[in-house]
């Protein structure tokens, strides 16, 4: 089997894609000219010589900087159009993508402006490409809860447009626990809550994202590995994981894309899902991480399609366009196969 010809049109969702990740350096050096920024970097090669990262707080300085060429509507429109545009060449028929607004209106730029131009995007989107969206607004977890707050009254503006509420940003040294007031307040006003957790943090993390944060889906998820109770209880509640590999590589959380959590987290029956989280700064979009993995961690078409169905079967979509997804993932198979 041609994997990579399989991989290209295989339906699949995308469920952790942070849309300001997907900044690709000619963007960026594109907004910063049209928007008067400057920035440290001359060329498109001064931008990718920057994306040599040891950790991820390395990776959030350059990621935050490179924010800073998004201060019109028309930028987050371009931005995140840039993105559908390309993952629907990739097989990609739903995407779930985190904004983080805090990040924005910190340096002036409105909530509503960043919100705007996304929003028009994923319309578009819908419309011209036929791709399924939901959009999560993050908070930012190296600032006080307090912040958070003001960012959900902003979010309660917009409850057609916002459908979930996330927790990212720099993970070691900041509990999900610092944040249980503000998600309580998210849930109470109809928000369903995901955060990130077990990426650089413990697996105690990611057991208290589950009970002080009551979320409905772990980012990441890695480190819940590491504990076998907690790996149990993911199973049985099949709580699904939003995994990325090349993220992990990238931010040197895993040593080499074969000691991935993915593989071992299938065989522990967990509803574990591949995603490119920030595709421009990690060096590949989700094809590149289903590739990537495929080789690896030394996986079968069948743990890809398995990979493919668990997608639908995370995403926030109802039950009914879930199995339409997963009865796309085998419509499709057959025919490759013919």
């Amino acid at each position: 089997m041609d994997i990579e010809s399989f991989v290209s049109d295989l339906p699949k969702a995308e469920l952790h894609l942070h849309i300001e990740g997907t900044l690709e350096p000619e963007m960026m050096l594109a907004l910063a000219k049209r928007n008067g920024v400057t920035l440290p970097y001359a060329t498109v090669e001064d931008v990718r010589a920057a994306y040599d990262f040891e950790n991820l707080q390395d990776f959030l300085d350059v990621y935050y900087l490179g924010m800073s060429v998004l201060v019109t509507e028309r930028d987050f429109y371009d931005l995140t159009l840039a993105y559908l545009e390309k993952v629907h060449g990739q097989g990609v028929r739903h995407a779930e993508i985190f904004f983080d607004p805090q990040a924005h209106t910190e340096r002036g730029v409105s909530f509503e402006t960043a919100l705007g131009g996304i929003r028009s995007a994923l319309d578009e989107a819908g419309r011209a490409m036929g791709i399924t969206s939901r959009l999560i607004m993050c908070f930012l977890r190296h600032l006080p809860e307090e912040a958070a707050f003001e960012a959900l009254e902003c979010a309660c503006r917009h409850k057609d447009a916002i459908y979930a509420v996330g927790l990212d940003s720099s993970e070691a040294g900041f509990p999900p626990s610092n944040f249980s007031r503000v998600f309580a307040e998210a849930r109470a006003a109809g928000f369903v809550p995901v955060a990130h957790a077990g990426e650089e943090g413990p697996a105690a993390y990611v057991e208290a994202a589950l009970d002080d944060l009551q979320v409905a889906r772990v980012d990441h998820g890695n480190r819940a590995l590491d504990d076998a109770a907690l790996t149990a209880r993911l199973a049985r509640e099949q709580t699904p994981l939003t995994m990325c590999p090349l993220s992990n590589l990238r931010l040197k959380g895993i040593p080499a894309l074969n000691a991935s959590p993915v593989k071992r987290a299938l065989d522990a029956g967990l509803l574990v899902t591949v995603n490119s989280d920030d595709p421009s700064y990690f060096g590949g979009y989700v094809n590149d991480n289903y590739l990537g993995i495929y080789e690896a961690l030394d996986l079968t078409p069948g743990d890809l399609v398995a990979l493919a169905k668990n997608s639908f079967a995370a995403s926030f979509i109802d039950d009914s366009a879930k199995q339409a997804g997963i009865d796309a993932v085998d419509m499709y198979v057959e025919r490759f196969q013919r």
